[in-house]
């Protein structure tokens, strides 16, 4: 589905953890986490991005909405995004989502180790995917951009001029390069490469709240983020590779 098409069937919400749903999870608050929901209102269908915390009351919400939940796409492994041990903290994720709805969980192939130890999820229930490779939810297809730089396989959703984003980028800054799996190497290339034909006027929905906009243009980010600042590699590992 194109942007400006059909409009009235796409179907997208942003739900900021601790606000918007697990009200009471101090953990939550603290973490600021973006989930979404994407889907056709026409039959019905929908998925969540990143879905933790509270796995029962977002697929509620779906349902107050007159959606059911089809599948999960994973932007990476990490527990407040996918579920599992954070800081002593057990997190709801997509294991609990499946004892309620049995639905594929989409990842890149390069997360796939990584998303079985965090969540104990199998095989069965994830597929593995490529970097262009699409995800269909009714009539609405969204692109799996592969980013790896974050984890080995973060990926990043773009569907009708909307770049959902996970730990790839913020509006301000971009996800960690120093923590296992990680790599600033690869970040620069996401960044600057594989995130390059999104145009300006797609607009960014990040995975965290990290600053007072929950959304922004991609020409507006790319205008204030200064990781996009460095006209080199080479500048750009001085400032963001340590």
């Amino acid at each position: 589905m194109t942007s400006g098409q059909d409009n009235d069937r796409f179907y997208f919400r942003q739900l900021l953890s601790g606000r918007d749903f697990a009200t009471t999870d101090q953990i939550a608050q603290q973490m600021v986490n973006f989930v979404y929901a994407i889907g056709d209102r026409a039959t019905g269908e929908a998925v969540l991005v990143d879905p933790a915390y509270d796995v029962n009351g977002l697929i509620d919400q779906l349902e107050a909405d007159g959606m059911r939940c089809t599948g999960v796409l994973a932007t990476h492994y990490h527990p407040d995004h996918v579920g599992g041990s954070m800081m002593g903290f057990e997190l709801e994720g997509i294991a609990a989502l499946l004892e309620r709805v049995d639905v594929p969980i989409h990842i890149q192939a390069e997360e796939a180790d990584y998303v079985r130890k965090t969540t104990g999820v199998t095989d069965r229930s994830l597929v593995q995917h490529r970097s262009g490779d699409r995800v269909s939810v009714g009539a609405v297809d969204i692109e799996l951009i592969h980013t790896p730089g974050h984890t080995p396989g973060s990926q990043c959703f773009l569907v009708d001029c909307r770049l959902v984003a996970g730990d790839t980028l913020f509006l301000d800054g971009c996800g960690r390069t120093d923590l296992p799996g990680s790599d600033p190497e690869q970040m620069y290339e996401s960044l600057t490469t594989r995130l390059a034909r999104v145009s300006d006027d797609t607009v960014l929905y990040p995975g965290h709240r990290y600053s007072p906009e929950p959304s922004a243009t991609m020409g507006a980010t790319r205008d204030r983020n200064m990781v996009f600042r460095p006209s080199s590699k080479e500048q750009w590992m001085a400032l963001f590779g340590s």
